[in-house]
């Protein structure tokens, strides 16, 4: 029951502890450690106050039975003189061979012999020192041996002794080390976290603004500078993914406006003539059959203009969980969704098998974006050519065509979002496949390149770190190994 109480209290401190602000932390930290410091050294102080004033009276004490002692052997024990009682401090007896004690005249009683004094006066032993607190007012005393007794000097340790009275004064001192430790931590925690009060101002501003071109002006040192620069930057990459978003958006927009346009027309265009009831004689059926083809290849564009678009805007390529694969494959595979799509494509491969560590949808969807690309600059009975093959460290995938070639003012931007070269406007396509093939190909660390082809076509090249090939699993049959990749 008692452990669990603890164990509830513990957890209620540490709530309220994380509940803290950063500035109390530090001033309950700086209070605490200059308390315990203050503490540690009180007590370190007082052991040595109490050993060196032992060590003073002790040597007092043995001094004075010396003399004593000295008498008392000349006198005899029971006629050396005792010296009067002074009214306060010194003690002193004589302790008889018989076991009784002389005092001086009007001195208080000490505490009864000890056993272990009675056997020093019987010459057990030459001296002890012996300390008693049986009494409201303790006693030290020493015993010397003398004669055939002994002799003994007490002093009274007194409750208000100079320990207590210089423990009580450390112990104000300490007080007001603390409550001083406390208000300068507070204003060190104030000045320490002035930056962050000032970044946490400015952070609250850009997002009650979201003006994300207000840069957090760059102060202090060390760690406050690196998380100041740290959040500059991460303002500038939010900064470049709005940019982004805008420019998708706009672009997205313009692309969409052209074919929407189109299908509106046509579609207001069969309305009209169905509600005059002229939709037969307007239209004669050859007229009806193209327009209803346009209208289909309007919506199959705007179908892939989406797709696309989706895919673009996902960015999902690091989603997909990376894999060792054989390149060769997913070329395989592209090439047969390309003839599935487009039947009249003619593509020729030659492939190395080459393996890469990837995420093959991302990369089968790459490929197919090269030969989509490909097979509508193709002419009639000329194949679209897809070669792999391993170069050094790398996995070169190259795709070309014998169309009429990229041409070199658009080069540079043929990868960009939704750039279609004049040539192409009137070829069906959205103007997003390469930006995707370049996304793919960046996000795997490789590197996408255009040239002319050898046939006078476009000539696409993928460069991708290889990875060397899966070990080989061997199973044991009976009398023989088999390898089996």
């Amino acid at each position: 029951m008692s452990g669990g109480a603890a164990g509830w209290g513990l957890r209620r401190l540490a709530r309220w502890w994380r509940r803290r602000s950063l500035r109390t932390r530090l001033t309950v930290i700086a209070a605490t450690a200059i308390a315990v410091s203050v503490f540690v050294a009180l007590q370190v102080a007082i052991e040595l106050l109490e050993s060196e004033l032992q060590d003073t009276a002790e040597e007092q004490l043995r001094a004075d039975s010396h003399v004593l002692a000295t008498n008392a052997e000349r006198a005899g024990l029971a006629q050396v003189q005792l010296p009067p009682y002074p009214g306060s401090g010194r003690l002193v007896r004589v302790i008889l061979p018989n076991g009784s004690t002389r005092t001086p005249a009007g001195q208080p009683a000490l505490p009864p012999v000890s056993e272990h004094a009675g056997r020093v006066a019987q010459g057990a032993s030459a001296d002890l020192v012996e300390s008693n607190d049986s009494d409201e007012d303790g006693y030290l005393i020493y015993t010397l041996r003398a004669g055939d007794g002994a002799v003994q000097v007490g002093a009274r340790v007194a409750d208000d002794s100079p320990i207590d009275r210089f423990g009580l004064g450390m112990l104000l001192i300490g007080l007001l080390c603390v409550v001083g430790g406390a208000l300068v931590g507070r204003t060190v925690a104030r000045t320490g976290l002035a930056p962050i009060d000032r970044l946490t101002a400015a952070a609250v501003r850009v997002a009650h603004t979201q003006d994300l071109d207000a840069d957090i002006p760059d102060e202090g040192g060390g760690e406050i500078r690196r998380l100041i620069r740290s959040i500059n930057d991460m303002l500038a990459a939010l900064r470049d993914s709005r940019q982004a978003q805008r420019l998708l958006a706009e672009d997205a927009a313009h692309e969409l406006k052209t074919p929407l346009t189109s299908l509106r027309l046509n579609v207001e265009l069969l309305i009209r003539l169905d509600r005059r009831g002229t939709l037969d004689s307007a239209l004669p059926a050859e007229s009806r059959t193209r327009l209803l083809n346009d209208l289909g290849a309007q919506v199959a564009e705007l179908s892939a203009l989406a797709a696309e678009l989706t895919d673009l805007a996902r960015g999902d390529v690091n989603d997909e969980t990376t894999e060792l694969l054989d390149l060769a494959d997913v070329v395989v595979a592209a090439a047969t969704r390309a003839r599935s799509r487009v039947p009249d494509i003619e593509i020729a491969l030659g492939l190395t098998s080459v393996w890469v560590s990837g995420r093959p949808a991302a990369l089968q969807r790459a490929v197919l974006n090269l030969i989509d690309n490909a097979g509508k600059w193709s002419p009639a009975g000329q194949s679209v050519q897809v070669r792999l093959r391993a170069e050094g460290a790398s996995a070169v995938l190259e795709v070309d065509d014998a169309g009429p070639g990229i041409d070199a003012a658009d080069v540079p931007r043929v990868f960009d979002r939704f750039y279609r070269a004049d040539s192409a406007r009137a070829l069906p396509g959205s103007g997003l496949g390469l930006s995707i093939v370049q996304r793919v190909v960046d996000a795997h660390g490789g590197r996408v390149t255009v040239a002319r082809s050898a046939r006078g076509g476009a000539l696409l090249r993928v460069d991708l770190p290889a990875a060397a090939p899966p070990a080989p699993i061997t199973r044991l049959t009976a009398g023989e190994d088999t390898a089996v990749r």
